[in-house]
């Protein structure tokens, strides 16, 4: 298996390029095929479509609402309330190597429902964290398994509150913004105002879905970490505990508690609010993604206790979004090629004639596996397969919120073969993508069997 995940991490940075080139080449395959198959096949309506798509305002704010989400649970991952947490945690779970992997991969799990940035460096420090400790008290662990174990929030949090398409949908007036220019004005009169999480996140399907991965993946860690093990040595990777300078005049504002505490509990006071003022609390209207990263905002600010310290955390975890910032914009462009184009008719004919009601959530889990290894963006990608989806869904009278879940498994599932989010763990625990591919890619074979059977059950 090591010499397989070797020549398979080799292979995949020959064959792919940076996201960014990826998604250049994506757009030119776009254009290509909206001449060859789209009701548009000028020069100038191809590119003017793509520029309509590239600055679509609804879709730009979009863009900001998942870079802020993914940074804000950065920001939280590396307050002290949560360094703490993850002290708490490796201390307990070291008794075993197998029972290390096992709560790595748990508690991983249990942090990207919750916002996916946040169970990525949560994660990630949680198995250095373990690592250290092992090293310490000077027992034999298998170390690149608990950095796999450590990267398992990315195989779920699609499917958790900070699922780019499920909180997406909850906001009033998207589908319709989205399926402009795709459907008809009647035919976007039938679609619903909006998805609320009552019927994605916390439908019995993805419930059960999530419910069967918390318990296979850990067992899967539990049993693999059985082996044996090899003893560490690691040097700590506390870079933290900076002195800092005495504050005088308006300084004292950033390095003291009041700002950052008042500021914080007025986000979190807004939160807590906003549910009130919706007519139907229950259907979880009002988990959209402002409410999350409002959330979030007010959590990081409390957490972390000053300005001064939220800025520093702030500074490490926006290197993250870099790729958002410039590669969403290209993937807005490829849906206004091809919705501008008529390729969205093709495209849904095609799916439409090929499939059926059980058929069709599992070719759109499989398609969208597919995609998300070339569009490594849960919001990128619900930005180019969203209308394609929702167009097919509509024609064969198929749920909406279960095809839009089918789509959401898929694209968090080949995540783990896929290294792009994977980078910051590796840099965190300091191991090489092939050494946790092994055990990522049989977690992803046991999450594609779990999501079809429980696709094929609902």
């Amino acid at each position: 298996m090591r010499a397989f995940s070797d020549r398979f991490a080799r292979w995949f940075q020959k064959v792919l390029p940076s996201p960014f080139t990826i998604a250049v080449v994506l757009t030119a395959v776009a254009m290509v095929l909206a001449f060859a198959f789209g009701e548009e096949t000028s020069v100038s309506s191809t590119v003017l479509n793509w520029e309509k798509g590239l600055w679509n305002k609804g879709l730009l704010v979009f863009a900001f609402q998942m870079m802020l989400m993914l940074v804000l649970g950065h920001v939280l991952a590396l307050s002290t309330p949560a360094e703490r947490l993850i002290s708490f945690i490796t201390s307990r779970i070291l008794s075993s190597g197998a029972k290390a992997a096992a709560s790595v991969a748990f508690f991983t799990m249990l942090t990207g429902l919750f916002n996916w940035g946040f169970g990525l460096i949560f994660g990630a420090i949680l198995a250095r964290k373990v690592g250290e400790e092992a090293a310490r008290r000077n027992i034999s662990i298998n170390y690149p398994l608990i950095g796999a174990a450590g990267y398992t929030g990315l195989l779920v949090w699609h499917g958790g509150l900070s699922g780019s398409s499920l909180i997406k949908v909850a906001e009033d007036g998207h589908l319709a913004s989205l399926m402009e220019g795709a459907m008809s004005t009647a035919e976007i009169a039938q679609l619903p105002a909006s998805i609320g999480l009552s019927e994605t996140v916390f439908s019995p399907m993805n419930l059960v879905a999530s419910l069967i991965i918390l318990l296979v993946i850990p067992a899967f860690f539990y049993l693999s970490g059985k082996g044996e093990g090899q003893k560490l040595r690691m040097d700590s990777g506390e870079e933290r505990n900076q002195n800092e300078a005495e504050s005088k005049g308006a300084e004292r504002l950033d390095t003291g508690r009041g700002v950052a505490m008042l500021t914080g509990l007025l986000f979190i006071g807004v939160a807590i609010y906003k549910p009130f003022t919706y007519e139907s609390p229950g259907a979880l209207l009002w988990i959209n993604p402002n409410w999350i990263n409002l959330l979030l905002f007010g959590l990081a600010l409390v957490f972390h206790g000053s300005v001064v310290k939220f800025l520093s955390a702030l500074n490490h975890g926006i290197l993250g979004a870099s790729g958002i910032l410039v590669q969403f914009p290209l993937y807005f462009g490829i849906m206004g090629v091809i919705t501008g184009s008529g390729l969205i008719d093709v495209f849904s004919e095609l799916m439409v004639i090929s499939s059926n009601e059980t058929t069709y959530p599992i070719f759109t889990f499989f398609s969208a596996a597919v995609v998300n290894v070339f569009v490594p963006s849960g919001g990128g990608q619900w930005a180019v397969q969203g209308a394609i989806i929702i167009k097919a869904a509509s024609e064969l009278n198929i749920p909406l919120s279960k095809c839009i879940l089918a789509l959401a498994y898929g694209d968090q599932v080949t995540n783990m073969l896929q290294p792009f989010w994977a980078l910051p763990l590796l840099g965190i625990t300091g191991l090489k993508a092939k050494e946790i591919l092994p055990y990522t890619l049989i977690a992803m074979m046991l999450a594609i069997l779990v999501f079809v059977m429980v696709l094929l059950i609902f």
